[in-house]
């Protein structure tokens, strides 16, 4: 079955002078759908998604939202869409109402209008019963709701999220993960930036892979685990010193595909345990490594990462927002 298409960027590029934000990028976003740009910090997933917003103007390339546009559709993309951004501007002395109302009067909604949606993204956010406190004192978590509200405002098709959950506590973090899941049980399409693995994983019908401006690979978090092919097997070491060796030792070994160094050993990707794990048994004796541990999983986001990227996401950590 052919799936509507919401978002169509073809050969986008954004330059800023000789630096090169995002490269000849193409991707496609089907309507109701939650897909993710993952990568750590100045990737350019921030770039891709002001662009798609109509904030920045593509230095070559084009995207379109919803059939419009952006560049020549510009005012008409802003009407279907909705945008939370990694931080909002919220005034600490205004309640949650307020910033509401102050949007709807911004977006012109008629006033009967606005009480009603008002009251109805209080409902879905949780923040009813704290709608006529000042903003200053909400949590990290309820900011970030608040925000989510803002967004959804306007009754967009589509709404876009930079960085949701960044800096966020774990259970702040799991409460939005459910309000995104419940607005595409809606029907909505939703389009987010994040440098979380996990919850590029956990909530991501497809992602794409961005690092150093470039799409590095684009798939369901399952379709680009089982294409990594092999699991990993884990070996921590009792001396790191030998990693080195053990790790010369292994490469290019007939039923071992990967290796690469940890902090306290190596992780090897393998056709299949059973045909690997006496190799890298044999070779860890031979060298004279004492193994300490050895653990065996399936790929993980973070394999594929590192597969297609040669690095750790968490090699540029996000920073914490206040």
């Amino acid at each position: 079955m052919d799936r509507a298409i919401a978002i169509d960027v073809s050969h986008l590029s954004k330059s800023y002078g000789s630096h090169v934000a995002v490269a000849d990028i193409s991707f496609q976003v089907y309507a109701g759908e939650i897909f993710g740009l993952l990568g750590p910090n100045g990737a350019g997933k921030s770039t891709t998604l002001r662009t798609l917003i109509t904030l920045l103007t593509p230095s070559s390339g084009t995207a379109t939202v919803l059939g419009l546009d952006t560049v020549r559709d510009a005012d008409k993309v802003r009407h279907v869409i909705g945008y939370v951004p990694q931080e909002r501007a919220i005034d600490r002395f205004l309640t949650g109402r307020e910033h509401l109302e102050l949007l709807a009067a911004l977006y012109h909604l008629p006033k009967d209008e606005a009480a009603k949606r008002i009251g109805e993204l209080l409902k879905l956010v949780e923040l009813e019963s704290h709608a006529d406190r000042p903003a200053k004192t909400y949590s990290g978590g309820m900011k970030r709701k608040l925000d989510i509200a803002c967004g959804l405002l306007p009754d967009p098709k589509i709404l876009f999220l930079d960085e949701p959950t960044l800096g966020l506590d774990v259970q702040s973090r799991l409460r939005i993960w459910d309000y995104v899941r419940m607005l595409k049980a809606r029907g909505m399409t939703v389009v987010m930036t994040t440098n979380y693995l996990d919850e590029a994983d956990q909530l991501c019908d497809r992602l794409a892979i961005i690092d150093g401006g470039r799409i590095k690979t684009l798939g369901s978090p399952v379709e680009l685990k089982v294409g990594l092919g092999g699991d990993i097997v884990s070996v921590t070491l009792k001396e790191s010193a030998k990693i080195p060796a053990l790790e010369s030792a292994l490469k290019g070994q007939p039923a071992i595909r990967a290796v690469r160094a940890t902090d306290k050993g190596l992780d090897i990707r393998v056709e299949s345990p059973e045909k690997a794990l006496p190799a890298v048994l044999e070779a860890a004796n031979r060298l004279n490594c004492g193994v300490e541990f050895i653990q065996y999983n399936r790929p993980r986001l973070d394999d594929v990462f590192i597969a297609h990227t040669g690095r750790r996401i968490e090699e540029t950590t996000p920073s914490k927002m206040e």
